[in-house]
């Protein structure tokens, strides 16, 4: 009996120790004390460095610190200034900058430009928007955002569809466009990572799993983010890939850019015709999406098609369910776009008679349809006031091309015969 029990003293311990799970090692974070940064002193921009800390600690960690009580007022627009290239340079800094570091989601997308455009703003921070992006891309480590020195730029890449949904986030935002929920946001982080900075900074937002920050004390109020912001855009070396306006010299004529208007950057889609791929009929809102607006929105409903035509009509009651179009509501059309990459055709129209245009080639040709006066002598075209008979086209325009003048519809007389047949 003794020695049995002298074996199971021994033997228990043995097992317990040789099957039991491992111990999980917890880190603490360490936070530093709070320091409010005088107005007269310009507070530290702190490289990005990360605790030790597993993702649930740091997750229980984030979620014991408490948002800051008070007002947390939103953004004023932002408006980018300088010449074309200066600003396809920054939208592509900024599209670069939303796409990587939120994916491409649209609403993480656009807490991160609001992030980017306060810092511009910001004296604390450079005073473009691609030096923002890119401060401190020099470096290996303790870049302000991490796909700058990690190498995500060279290993991942995106999908053109999405490089261009993310350039419609970064132009909307630089032309005016405010996400409100973050604020005067100056720093973000995901919830599974620590960062030294924040103990210092006041805990503002929460957007998806990043959680948006502002410095404490006057640096942290609209007052603060006062700076002249410069158009002065630098080349970014580590985009000449994706941009034709970050390469040494660039060879590209810039252009306006196409996507000027925030609201059409967020308008839902429309669904395509089940009978017609590729074609779209929509309601355009001409109180909220400006003529330019039409465009962009025409070109994110396309996406990526090699073949597509949207029109849109300002009317509600006048736009059609299907095609083809009744010449009553060809009349009516206010704006077209098609996309024929086989032929080389992308083009957008708009009815000049209810938007004004400054280059008359964006213009709709006046058309005007007459119905078949079959067995009426007395009608004559000309007797229709304005009316202008078109010539007979040489070739027929392709399909869902509005805007190409078309003859009027006529009776057709029949040809004189020789006599006898």
């Amino acid at each position: 009996m003794v020695v049995a029990i002298a074996a199971l003293a021994i033997l228990v311990p043995v097992l317990l120790i040789r099957f039991a799970r491992p111990l999980v090692r917890h880190h603490v974070a360490r936070t530093a004390a709070q320091r409010v940064v005088p107005a007269a002193e310009l507070p530290p921009v702190e490289p990005v460095a990360f605790q030790d800390l597993d993702p649930d600690d740091a997750r229980a960690f984030n979620a014991s610190v408490p948002f800051v009580d008070g007002p947390n007022p939103a953004a004023r627009p932002f408006k980018l200034g300088g010449d074309p290239i200066q600003r396809t340079r920054a939208i592509d800094c900024m599209a670069a900058a939303v796409l990587y570091e939120a994916g491409d989601d649209p609403v993480g997308q656009r807490a991160v430009a609001q992030v980017v455009i306060n810092r511009v703003r910001h004296p604390a921070f450079p005073k473009t928007i691609c030096g923002v992006v890119f401060q401190g891309a020099e470096r290996t480590t303790g870049c302000q955002f991490t796909f700058t020195c990690d190498g995500a730029l060279v290993h991942h890449k995106w999908l053109d569809a999405q490089w261009t949904r993310a350039r419609e986030t970064a132009t909307a935002a630089l032309t005016g466009a405010v996400f409100k929920p973050v604020g005067y946001a100056t720093h973000y982080h995901t919830d599974w990572v620590v960062p030294y900075w924040q103990s210092s900074l006041d805990k503002i937002a929460a957007v998806n799993t990043h959680l948006f920050f502002r410095w404490t004390g006057w640096w942290g109020t609209p007052p603060a983010f006062n700076r002249h912001v410069s158009n002065d855009e630098p080349i970014i070396a580590q985009l000449a890939a994706y941009s034709d306006a970050h390469r040494d010299e660039p060879s590209i004529v810039a252009t306006e850019a196409l996507y000027v208007d925030p609201v059409a950057a967020a308008t839902p889609l429309p669904t395509e015709l089940a009978s017609d791929d590729g074609s779209f009929l929509l309601t355009l809102d001409a109180k909220k999406i400006t003529p330019d607006g039409f465009a962009q929105l025409a070109t994110r409903t396309c996406g990526d098609r090699a073949y597509c035509k949207v029109m849109g009509w300002s009317d509600k009651a006048k736009t059609p369910a299907a095609l083809p179009l009744q010449p009553t509501q060809i009349a009516a059309l206010s704006f077209s776009y098609l996309r024929d990459r086989a032929r080389g055709y992308d083009k957008a129209l708009w009815n000049c008679t209810e938007f004004k245009r400054a280059d008359v080639s964006q213009c709709m040709k006046q058309q005007v349809y007459l119905p078949a006066q079959r067995g009426a002598d007395g009608f004559k075209l000309e007797t229709v006031p304005g009316a202008v008979r078109a010539p007979f086209p040489s070739a027929t325009p392709p399909e869902g091309l509005i805007g190409v003048r078309r003859k009027a519809e006529v009776a057709p007389v029949a040809k004189p015969t020789p006599e006898g047949q």
